[in-house]
């Protein structure tokens, strides 16, 4: 019988042997840089800094809570979106941009790590009925596990998984590619690189279209973002480059994929920057509204719904106090959006120095990620009823955080 019990555990994620699954959460991973802080506007590597983490969150729980948490690197560098998760959200994908230089423990060098994180048993319900299936107590902890660590290139930054849960995207900062690796289950095969720039070009973030079949790629460091195509697992950089403003950094595609929104995160001397709306639909693709945000916007990311624009403005809030240009608070903005037309609806001060965006499936609720406080700021968004952002709660995090995602919509 208890053979009988132990195969039912193996059969379960399929749903067999009579044990019905557990409804769907809308999981958020976050990424916890441990090995920096902010020191008087200057990021500094601690002195023997605990590991960098990631927390996996419970959007649908109310309030939205912690339900496990995994030893794995990362960095803050680059755009925060260096998590991603399949669309069942069996596994995900971590990279690392820095690492501590091992010859000198007060600085920090490129990385080039893709944790593969097992998610299987992690939705809540899920373990806990499979425990009573074979006799576990009640209340055993989520088990999320490192399925594999891989190597994508230096500075490994923004990742993206396809819609089809095939093929993930992975943009190196430090050397101008972005690394490809197919997916087969929970299975990630390395499947080599394309080169989208020269070394020195930035390839920060990397985002499918909702077809698989191109993707666009952001380079901060000469203001170019690189239209590449897909098949199958054969990627390749177009002729076609888009140029939307001065460093573009983190970037989106609407769920139907019409439109892209990218930041433009500047020259961090003080002055507003920018987000772009890119025309899809248009053949060459291409900018066609740009809207001033506040200095800084680090994360970005579209409503499921498509109807909004939510960005992060550092709004100097990561500078010395000394510094004239400094606030005492980062901003969330809410966009709405009318086909390519931006209008700002909603703006709430947050917290200091912050990164990532992650919105609820039913684009009501937002994580919001602030590095100094370190803490996820959970907001409620009133899209229909005044447009208004209120602060409901917040998570605790062991580093700061400094990347976030769920599965793309």
């Amino acid at each position: 019988m208890r053979d009988r019990s132990i195969a039912c555990v193996l059969m379960v994620l399929a749903g067999a042997c009579g044990v019905p699954l557990a409804a769907s959460a809308q999981l958020a991973i976050s990424a916890n840089d441990a090995k920096v802080k902010l020191v008087d506007g200057k990021v500094e590597v601690q002195k023997s800094p605990p590991a960098d983490t990631v927390s996996i969150i419970d959007m649908r729980s109310s309030p939205p809570k912690v339900l496990a948490e995994l030893d794995v690197p990362n960095s803050e560098v680059g755009p925060p979106l260096n998590v991603a998760i399949s669309p069942k959200e069996d596994i995900a994908l971590v990279t690392s941009n820095q690492r501590i230089d091992p010859n000198d423990a007060g600085e920090t060098v490129a990385d080039d790590k893709v944790t593969v994180i097992d998610l299987t048993l992690v939705k809540p319900g899920l373990l806990r009925r499979i425990g009573t299936a074979v006799g576990v107590a009640k209340g055993t902890p989520a088990a999320p596990k490192v399925l594999a660590t891989l190597q994508a290139g230096r500075g490994a930054a923004g990742v993206s998984i396809n819609r089809a849960g095939t093929l993930a995207l992975v943009a190196n900062r430090n050397e101008g590619t972005v690394s490809v690796f197919t997916i087969n289950g929970r299975t990630v095969t390395p499947a080599g690189s394309v080169k989208v720039g020269d070394e020195k070009s930035g390839p920060s973030h990397v985002v499918f279209a909702p077809d698989g079949k191109t993707a666009l790629v952001t380079r901060d460091a000469d203001h170019r973002i690189v239209v590449l195509s897909i098949d199958g697992s054969k990627v390749e950089a177009t002729n076609r480059e888009i140029s939307a403003g001065l460093r573009p950094y983190a970037i989106d595609i609407a769920r139907k994929g019409e439109i892209a929104v990218v930041g433009n995160i500047g020259a961090g001397a003080g002055d507003a920057d920018t987000i772009s709306v890119i025309d899809l639909r248009l053949n060459p693709p291409r900018v066609v509204n740009t809207v001033t945000v506040g200095q800084t916007p680090e994360g970005l990311k579209i409503s499921p719904d498509g109807r909004f624009v939510a960005v992060t403005v550092n709004n100097g809030s990561n500078k010395a106090p000394s510094s004239p240009f400094f606030n005492n608070n980062a901003l969330l903005q809410i966009w709405a959006r009318n086909g390519v037309q931006l209008t700002k609806a909603a703006e709430l001060p947050i917290g200091h120095w912050c990164q990532g965006i992650a919105w609820s499936s039913n684009s009501k609720t937002l994580l919001v990620q602030c590095m100094v406080e370190q803490e996820i700021s959970v907001i409620r968004f009133s899209g229909l009823t005044g447009r208004s952002l209120q602060k409901v709660g917040s998570i605790k995090i062991k580093g700061g955080p400094a990347g976030i995602r769920t599965a793309e919509p």
